[in-house]
């Protein structure tokens, strides 16, 4: 049986909203990350079948399949297709699971998988428009007004109890993580560096949570979801060249991970933001493992509450739960962000030799992405 494997992972820095990559278009932005991965691989870009790639806000300069419009922009043969994915926050994880399947199945000797969102360009909420998403029919199945993943993160802290000074201690932590991360040189090897910024410029170092308590709420005056404990507005990319086993070693290609297990789950969409839970429990159950098997966890940092209520109900050790920092930190670039994730954590398995990495990320509308990758 084919497997699909990851024979290398890039990324760009994450810029913050209005930054250094503000002036970049996504384009250029996907294409800078699309010949990085190939010229670091050794692998020539006519050979790859498909760049699937993520993006949520498919409108403006993000419009036009910007997949396609990143091959056209890296000057690669114009037999290279590409198709967009929009699984809201999951979108570049989601490209990961469909390069896997379009590679086990047989559809793919060599795909890329990855995702861009310049949320500076194209601000988030612009592929909506003036229109309505949700039909009255969803709306009376519900009770509710409209769906608002800030609400959702305030009723995640009120269900789990979660206090202020828990979801701002756990916020201040990301940013200790990344700071110590970045000065130990862990993210330099999966960088690819552009428009002058080689780092990751949402990082706010000295932080702490009693500088984060002086933050007003943003949703709910008296509830604990502020600026300072929620992901970063940014702008940036990143892809993974997936193929299978047999295929690589036809080319001298050296794996980094096996796509071991993926999955998908759903929840309730008011609450919206729990669905990484039983996302992560469905993956281990398909998988065999246990929590106790996997060296290290990517649970993306929407908002504080989501990574602390996931541990609250998977009982995940503290040291192995985003030990690089988050989104709280370095920012979160809607449909590039599940490979940004990825990429970090395929880096920090084979640098610290940990077998089994677990990801997982909430989506709007109360569904998650869960992948498991095994060390090769």
């Amino acid at each position: 049986m084919r497997d699909a494997v990851i024979i290398e992972a890039v990324r760009s820095p994450i810029g913050k909203r209005n930054g250094s990559l503000s002036g970049v278009h996504p384009g250029d932005l996907t294409a800078h990350v699309l010949n990085e991965v190939v010229q670091r691989a050794g692998v020539d870009p006519a050979d790859v079948d498909d760049v699937v790639w993520g993006c949520v806000s498919q409108v403006g300069d993000q419009a036009g399949s910007i997949g396609r419009v990143g091959v056209l922009a890296a000057g690669w043969p114009e037999s290279v297709p590409s198709t967009v994915v929009d699984r809201r926050c999951g979108s570049a994880q989601q490209a990961v699971h469909f390069a896997a399947a379009g590679v086990i199945s047989g559809q793919y000797d060599l795909a890329v998988a990855g995702g861009v969102e310049s949320m500076s360009r194209v601000p988030m909420g612009s592929a909506r428009g003036d229109g309505k998403p949700y039909p009255p029919s969803v709306l009376d199945r519900y009770g509710v007004d409209g769906f608002n993943q800030g609400i959702g993160a305030e009723m995640v802290a009120r269900k789990w109890g979660l206090s202020r000074a828990q979801v701002d201690e756990y916020s201040a932590r990301s940013h200790e993580r990344t700071a110590a991360a970045a000065d130990a040189g862990a993210f330099d090897a999966q960088l690819a560096p552009l428009a002058g910024l080689d780092h990751d410029e949402g990082l706010r170092r000295g932080t702490t949570a009693e500088k984060l308590a002086g933050l007003r709420t943003a949703f709910d005056e008296d509830g604990v979801i502020t600026a300072g404990n929620s992901s970063q507005i940014s702008d940036g990319a990143a892809a993974l060249l997936v193929t299978s086993s047999d295929y690589a070693a036809e080319r001298g290609w050296k794996p980094i991970a096996r796509v071991h297990t993926a999955v998908l789950a759903g929840d309730d969409p008011v609450i919206m933001l729990t669905a990484p839970i039983a996302a992560t429990h469905k993956a281990l159950a398909r998988s065999g493992l246990s929590i106790g098997d996997i060296g290290v966890f990517e649970v993306n940092e929407a908002f504080a509450p989501v990574p602390l209520a996931w541990q609250a109900e998977t009982g995940a050790a503290d040291e192995v739960l985003n030990p690089l920092g988050g989104a709280i930190a370095v920012g979160h670039p809607l449909g590039g962000s599940g490979s940004v994730l990825m990429t970090r954590m395929v880096h920090h398995m084979r640098d610290n030799g940990i077998r089994y990495g677990l990801q997982t990320m909430c989506e709007a509308g109360g569904m998650a992405n869960a992948t498991i990758l095994e060390l090769i």
